[in-house]
């Protein structure tokens, strides 16, 4: 998605060799205009398919998750939770997920009334580094019973080999922006 690549190059900021900043748009302030253009580009990379829900993580996720669902026809949006809140008092689905941003780990958690056996998911997130996140809630969706139909990131950080691991797990991966590095603060492409 050029316009992605462009706002990237404009209004984010490489920070090291590993970390690219866009929370100006994506993860801290979010420019709904552009979010609602990545849903449109979510919908196209996936046309070929029918959802019965979208899966994210809190909480980054779910501004993308909720922009994308009007294009697929409103199925609900369910995120799973990084900490147990007092709320949950039902049962539910857990799976380790380390985040490379913060460097921790956490047992990430759905309600099991929110995912159901037979249930058709597609799974959203802002970024895709080591694929720890995207593959935890995978583990979710197959606890469930359900079926990933399809995995989508605003933004891939291909030399952490995450769409790799997905990749060759079998999953279909549809990344917005691919970054093949970040040297010396310039962002490079695939």
């Amino acid at each position: 998605m050029e316009a992605l690549k462009d706002k990237i190059i404009r209004e984010g900021q490489a920070v090291g060799t590993g970390i690219v900043k866009v929370d100006g748009f994506l993860n801290h302030q979010i420019d709904v205009k552009f979010m609602d253009e990545i849903g449109k580009e979510f919908r196209r990379r996936f046309a070929d398919i029918e959802v019965d829900k979208i899966l994210t993580v809190e909480a980054s996720g779910i501004g993308i998750a909720c922009m994308t669902a009007p294009y697929f026809g409103y199925p609900p949006v369910v995120f799973a939770k990084k900490t147990t809140p007092s709320t949950m008092t039902e049962d539910f689905y857990g799976a380790e997920a380390k985040s490379f941003t913060k460097g921790t780990v956490s047992i990430i958690r759905v309600a099991k009334k929110y995912l159901h056996e037979g249930d058709r998911v597609l799974i959203l997130d802002d970024f895709l580094a080591h694929g720890q996140a995207a593959l935890a809630m995978t583990q979710l969706v197959q606890q469930a019973g359900a079926k990933v139909l399809g995995i989508g990131a605003v933004i891939e950080k291909g030399f952490q080999g995450g769409g790799q691991k997905l990749r060759q797990a079998g999953f279909r991966l549809e990344s917005l922006a691919v970054i093949e590095k970040i040297d010396d603060g310039t962002i490079a492409f695939v």
